[in-house]
């Protein structure tokens, strides 16, 4: 069945919210994001009313996400597919932004400094979408080079599932339950193995990137709203500890944490142990080739959470 889905609400968190819809394995969902800022299709701001909202206390208002939805089956210990069959960006333009206390390049957060210096200062940049040609364009009037022309390769910088043990996360963190990963690879043609720890698993996603380089280092990529269109379906039994992700080319695990490194060893030792469980790999061979072939892609260092990406290429999996 597709189901053609029209948000009411907005969320800000990663957790057993209620849910906006109920889908069952093999469903497909049509459904609109707004871009990082809460901004639509039109490039108009969402109303205060379409935002979560908590008693006692105030929500980051950054990442707004569609959902969730309960897909009926799943059970803690299951695993969630979601196949991103496509990313279509609504918007001729996308947003960046240089912003004080925020980014790899700052030691600001609000409330807290570990700089002497003055913050980074404040800047916009609008960079003109051009999705016929698959081009990004953004004036530059304070350089020699007074504009600038990249590929697009949209994706979804936010996708995950209600985390463990009842936490609620912020819909800027990303963690074991996926999150605001900021993973290339989350694209059009790829697919994405979440851990269910939740019964329906409340599957949410938003925050698309028409482009975006390694680590996204200012903090904010080219922030756009998009339609998508993604396939859930549940592997029953079948439990993983972080997201998987897979294309024509690799099989891919994501980890998250902080300081770096440790996002860096969570992701590839979940590797190994995706190549022993289900390839047949002994552990030491295992790590053995993937010191050889494997490659590794930085999400984000900018998050609350770092994420790192481990990839192994398909060819060198048993036939």
């Amino acid at each position: 069945m597709i189901h053609r889905f029209k948000p009411k609400l907005y969320y800000h968190t990663y957790g057993p919210n209620e849910p906006a819809h109920h889908v069952k394995p093999g469903d497909t969902v049509v459904a609109p994001t707004v871009d990082a800022g809460g901004n639509d299709g039109e490039g108009n701001p969402i109303p205060d009313e379409m935002r979560q909202k908590a008693k006692g206390t105030s929500l980051s208002r950054s990442n707004p996400l569609t959902g969730p939805f309960y897909v009926e089956g799943a059970m803690p210990g299951d695993t969630l597919v979601v196949d991103v069959q496509s990313i279509n960006l609504n918007r001729s333009w996308a947003y960046s932004s240089i912003i004080p206390g925020f980014g790899s390049l700052t030691e600001e957060v609000p409330g807290r400094s570990l700089l002497l210096n003055d913050p980074l200062p404040s800047k916009r940049y609008r960079w003109e979408l051009d999705t016929k040609k698959g081009v990004g364009t953004v004036e530059l009037p304070g350089s020699k080079v007074r504009k600038a022309s990249i590929p697009l390769h949209p994706f979804i910088g936010s996708i995950g599932v209600a985390p463990r043990y009842g936490r609620v996360e912020m819909s800027l963190a990303p963690g074991e339950y996926g999150g605001n990963m900021d993973c290339v690879e989350t694209c059009e043609g790829s697919t994405l193995h979440l851990p269910v720890f939740v019964e329906g698993g409340y599957l949410v996603f938003g925050d698309v990137h028409a482009a975006q380089g390694d680590g996204e280092l200012c903090g904010v990529a080219l922030e756009t709203s998009a339609e998508i269109t993604v396939k859930v379906d549940v592997l029953k039994g079948e439990s993983i500890e972080w997201p998987r992700i897979l294309d024509d080319e690799w099989i891919m695990t994501a980890g998250s944490g902080r300081p770096l490194m440790e996002a860096y060893k969570i992701a590839h030792v979940e590797m190994v142990r995706w190549l022993c469980g289900e390839y047949g790999f002994d552990r030491w061979d295992a790590l053995q080739l993937l010191s050889q072939v494997g490659r590794c892609r930085v999400g984000n260092v900018v998050d609350p959470n770092y994420t790192v990406v481990a990839k192994y290429p398909k060819k060198y999996l048993p036939k």
